[in-house]
């Protein structure tokens, strides 16, 4: 355990990011937010840091609570973070409000038959 550690090891080790790599593109792109500024990915974190990751339609603001520079398994990397009510809130709404209105894209699994193309145009025509 290190004191110092750069922060897209520590989104790694506290499994934000599948890869290191991954975890190092998301902060060069500014999609991590360290105390409310962009950092990049040499950044030092510290324990009581404010970090905001943005990973597709979520977003997550935690607070640093551990430092280990190894990745372990989920519950130990739980363990380093603590997500603030206001995130867990605005992440539970956006869950509810998916689950009620799907992307209409998301539904097709494939693309339309020929069929159902001329069914589609049938109906909108």
């Amino acid at each position: 355990m290190s004191e110092n550690i750069r922060i897209d090891k520590w989104l790694w080790a506290a499994r934000f990011f599948k890869t290191r790599s991954l975890a190092t593109h998301a902060v060069d792109l500014g999609r991590v937010l360290q105390n409310q500024q962009r950092v990049k990915p040499a950044h030092t974190v510290k324990l009581g840091d404010l970090i905001e990751v943005h990973q597709g339609d979520q977003v997550w603001q935690i607070t640093v609570v551990r430092i280990l520079d190894v990745r372990g398994s989920a519950s130990v990397a739980q363990t380093m973070y603590q997500e603030t009510e206001e995130s867990i809130a605005k992440r539970v709404l956006a869950a509810e409000n998916k689950k009620l209105y799907q992307e209409p894209g998301a539904v097709l699994a494939r693309r339309p038959t020929k069929r159902e193309r001329r069914q589609l145009d049938f109906t909108r025509n």
